[in-house]
């Protein structure tokens, strides 16, 4: 592994658990029987898109699916619906990757929306204390603050050319495969971790540090 120079990472799934499933049931609780329908992981509707991207605002992304909803939804319980799968930021994964850090350059790139950015900022901050997170990464890139997403090959681009990486020693870490794929299409090294079958980055790559 020491072929690699810098190494960049996922965050949902990967470095933060999820449980897709629990935003599923809350906006069923909600009254939104067929969430399941209108997003799924592998392939999201163009709502779920333009959010990711920050095309769509916060109000108008709560006001698209109220349209699905009951007439009293409140905002807040959209909110709290669509942060439900966002479960935890474990210390050792962190405390992991900071050691990665001192022998790889590493970085964050993430398929994210601002609903999301700030549940899980108050939940780093809470852990670790006030941007004591993302300071471990030399830099971090969130979709909804550029304009695209993986797997699309211009985001990767931008993330290879803002930091002058060799692509053939940078190694890309993500739990979604298209995204593996859009990387490998221009030639980063890529490597899927499958949470599913309980694959945690820790473990994973434990024999890089």
């Amino acid at each position: 592994m020491q072929k690699y120079e810098a190494i960049i990472f996922d965050l949902g799934g990967v470095i933060i658990d999820l449980s897709y499933q629990r935003t599923a049931e809350a906006f069923i609780k909600l009254g939104l029987e067929n969430f399941d329908d209108i997003y799924s992981k592998a392939k999201q509707s163009n709502l779920f898109d333009d959010f990711e991207k920050g095309i769509m605002s916060i109000d108008g992304f709560r006001a698209e699916l109220k349209k699905h909803l009951p007439k009293n939804t409140s905002d807040l319980e959209i909110d709290q619906a669509w942060n439900a799968m966002l479960l935890d930021i474990p210390v050792h994964r962190v405390e992991f990757i900071k050691k990665l850090g001192q022998q790889y350059r590493i970085f964050l790139l993430s398929n994210t929306n601002h609903i999301h950015v700030k549940a899980f900022s108050k939940m780093a901050d809470d852990i670790f204390g006030k941007n004591n997170f993302l300071e471990i990464f030399e830099k971090y890139y969130l979709s909804c603050e550029m304009g695209m997403r993986k797997p699309d090959a211009e985001i990767f681009e931008k993330v290879i050319a803002d930091n002058n990486l060799n692509r053939t020693k940078t190694l890309f870490i993500d739990d979604s495969k298209q995204h593996i794929e859009g990387a490998l299409k221009i030639g980063l090294h890529a490597e899927l971790l499958n949470v599913e079958r309980g694959e945690r980055v820790e473990e994973k790559f434990d024999n890089l540090i």
